[in-house]
């Protein structure tokens, strides 16, 4: 099940896993595995993706990274098929991830030598990228009826839905606001008027979700595989001037 109706559906470049993490859900769909074990399993994969880098095995990092986007995907896909969206669920899968995320890039700074300033501003406009994709992405949700467990502002802990409990919920969010609040509150400022879009067009948001993190996890797997460490680091932060050229572009689209 898709997180928009079909006509308003692009391309998600960061979304290649999608296929296989339908799959995976269908097929766990009558057992007893739920969302969180799923997302269990990318974390599993992430840290395995990590410790392949410390050994230099390249092409298994990637495997790794590859299938860690897949099950990213598929612990909301399975949700969706139970029916059993969860806050609880969301919130833990976003945790994860930021964290995962330093941890790659911490890495990756540790076996090239390189500078722990850079690899702190990679990660920096690493998550502004994603940031950016995601606001976008939850603009174009709300607007047209698709998924709404996340929200365009993440600013008031919201109330668990059925199955969870808001204790957890409330942790959760807590650790969310936490990590990602500096975030959302840069990319708002920089784009405040883009809640107000009245065309956000399936061709931008398909050049967008190369910010989506499947998408620069993908991209870190490669380099990774083309012997290309050294410069994983530079890329990212010379890749987050593209968060003003598409703030530029989108502001130009619904001038």
């Amino acid at each position: 099940m898709s997180k928009l109706p079909k006509e308003n559906q692009f391309l998600d470049l960061s979304d290649y896993g999608r296929p296989v993490a339908k799959a995976i859900a269908n097929s766990l769909k009558n057992t007893s595995l739920t969302p969180i074990h799923v997302t269990v399993g990318f974390i599993i994969s992430g840290l395995l993706a990590i410790i392949c880098i410390l050994n230099h095995q390249y092409w298994a990092t990637a495997f790794f990274l590859i299938l860690k986007s897949i099950l990213d995907a598929a612990d909301g896909e399975l949700a969706r098929v139970k029916n059993t969206p969860s806050y609880t669920g969301r919130y833990l899968d976003s945790v994860s991830d930021i964290i995962l995320n330093l941890l790659i890039l911490i890495t990756i700074w540790h076996i090239t030598n390189g500078s722990l300033l850079y690899t702190l501003l990679a990660f920096f406009g690493l998550q502004l990228q994603g940031t950016l994709y995601n606001y976008y992405y939850v603009i174009l949700r709300n607007k047209f009826d698709g998924d709404t467990t996340s929200r365009v502002f993440e600013n008031e802990t919201p109330i668990a839905m059925s199955g969870e409990k808001q204790r957890n919920v409330n942790i959760l969010f807590g650790i969310y606001s936490v990590l990602y609040g500096a975030f959302d509150r840069i990319i708002y400022r920089l784009d405040r008027r883009a809640v107000e879009s009245e065309n956000l067009p399936n061709w931008f948001m398909t050049v967008v979700s190369t910010f989506g993190l499947g998408f620069q996890l993908l991209i870190i797997g490669l380099m990774l595989v083309l012997g290309f460490e050294q410069y994983i680091i530079p890329f990212f932060i010379a890749y987050s001037v593209f968060i003003f050229v598409f703030i530029g572009l989108r502001r130009f689209i619904n001038r």
